[in-house]
């Protein structure tokens, strides 16, 4: 095998709970408008015949604790608090029953949005890479395995600006569940390990600062925590 002509900067691996290694990423699936509230906040219905996806790169991944600058060319950046998954073993065209089994932890997530430019380029039906897939923006706190947690309905999900509180629901407001997830989006594609899929995110998003610290939570789960500092 022949070198590379350049060197990449590293992928971040995320710590999991109880293990000295930690979890490679490979590739990142978002699922959108995954509670109700938040579809209607952004003035959309929900549609329920099918979940659907964005993909964010694992080159913009990063891990909790970070501090990072004002994203550029945006007015408008936004936080979204989400559970993430990640897959354990390989699987393609999944029952739901095969989902869970798929499943091999849970963590902690934000999905940093330039708003403005998810706007723009949605009303012109154009595709959202630049309001999503944004430098540092998919941003992972440590995994808790799937044997020590599970995603019942009454587990509180919330995120704070700077101390004050933003958004704050339950899993039970998720349309699509987790092995729903699962089962669907590996109709699509053969998911591996390193596979992790961000399952959407509560109402109550809105625009952050330089200087704004972000903290949020999912019951039973390691927080998250992200600083901005101001634009490069």
């Amino acid at each position: 095998m022949s070198d590379s002509l350049f060197t990449l900067p590293p992928i971040p691996g995320i710590p999991v709970r109880g293990e000295d290694a930690t979890y490679p990423i490979s590739r990142i699936f978002c699922v959108g408008r995954n509670y109700a509230a938040h579809a209607a906040e952004m003035g959309h219905e929900v549609d329920r015949e099918a979940p659907f996806y964005f993909t964010k790169s694992a080159a913009n991944a990063i891990l909790t604790g970070a501090e990072v600058p004002y994203p550029p060319g945006t007015e408008n950046f936004h936080y979204e608090m989400e559970l993430a998954l990640a897959i354990g073993k390989p699987v393609f065209k999944a029952s739901r029953d095969e989902a869970w089994g798929a499943v091999y932890a849970y963590g902690c997530a934000l999905d940093m949005t330039r708003r403005d430019l998810q706007i723009r380029e949605r009303n012109k039906q154009r595709p959202w890479d630049l309001g999503k897939d944004v430098e540092n923006a998919a941003v992972f706190a440590p995994l808790t395995k799937a044997g020590d947690w599970s995603p019942e309905d009454d587990k509180r999900i919330h995120l704070e600006v700077s101390g004050e509180v933003k958004q704050d629901a339950t899993l039970s407001e998720l349309i699509w569940k987790i092995d729903e997830i699962v089962s669907h989006l590996s109709g699509f594609y053969h998911l591996r390990p390193g596979d992790l899929i961000m399952t959407g995110t509560p109402a109550g998003v809105g625009p952050v600062e330089p200087s704004d610290v972000i903290t949020g939570a999912v019951e039973g789960l390691d927080p998250i925590q992200l600083t901005l500092t101001a634009p490069e």
